[in-house]
């Protein structure tokens, strides 16, 4: 029997990248899958690829009116919701001397309060027994130069989890972080990088890794899988490292 079957799933930023993928392993699971996306075309498109079983609804992660619409739409027109994957988010790179702050309200912004108002948001409408997953990173623990404002919003994103965790407990809901290393996702395109840049940060972080290589979105969809599944049944409060030995290769 599939691991999803007759859930109702939501993945923010579900329109690209490891939100994509996860949407389409849901799928394939038997659930039936909300996407979110700030660009509507991008929501669309994604909607392509997924089917019948998958919905999109435009909404900005950044923008607690828009979280908040977006939980009525969902309640009134599906009720109850199974699995919530808080993926939306965004990875900029600046050396703490250059970090503006304009620069680090846009990141924290994104990665930390909107995921941590879209959790809370949720909870009302989330089925008892059910999962929340953060997708946060591998990055904080390595202290990566010039990721301080990126480090810093999932390192505080992965805190809350485990807080988040101990208060619904009581509702046998699960909370759980999966930490991506180097993902071969379009986030990296959107730094606005050289391609010359781009390969040979590519070549480094492929490095810096056990398997030597850049991990894939559905490496990091599996896990999201068996947070989101019964097979993680007595797995809360908890954070994956899905890097590819990442971290103690360089520790």
């Amino acid at each position: 029997m599939s691991k999803l079957q007759n859930k109702l799933a939501v993945i923010t930023g579900g329109n690209s990248g490891i939100g994509l993928a996860t949407a389409k392993t849901f799928i394939q699971e038997g659930a039936k899958v909300i996407i979110t996306g700030r660009n509507q075309k991008n929501i669309d498109e994604a909607l392509k690829e997924l089917g019948d079983n998958a919905v999109g609804i435009l909404a900005d992660t950044a923008n607690l009116s828009h979280t908040t619409n977006l939980v009525k739409q969902i309640s009134e027109k599906f009720g109850k919701v199974d699995v919530l994957f808080v993926n939306a988010g965004i990875a900029k790179f600046a050396p703490i001397e250059q970090t503006t702050e304009e620069f680090f309200d846009e990141t924290i912004n994104i990665n930390l309060k909107g995921a941590f108002f879209t959790a809370q948001k949720f909870i009302p409408i989330l089925n008892d027994g059910g999962s929340i997953i953060f997708n946060t990173t591998v990055a904080f623990h390595v202290g990566m130069g010039g990721a301080g404002v990126y480090a810093a919003s999932k390192a505080g994103l992965l805190a809350y989890a485990k807080v988040l965790a101990t208060e619904v407990a009581p509702r046998q809901i699960r909370v759980n972080s999966v930490s991506p290393g180097p993902i071969a996702t379009p986030i990296y395109d959107k730094m606005g990088f050289p391609q010359e840049a781009l390969d040979a940060m590519g070549a480094a972080l492929s490095a810096k890794t056990l398997l030597k290589r850049f991990g894939t979105s559905e490496d990091i969809a599996k896990v999201a899988l068996f947070l989101a599944s019964d097979d993680s049944s007595f797995v809360t409060g908890a954070e994956i490292l899905a890097d590819g030995g990442m971290l103690i290769n360089i520790s």
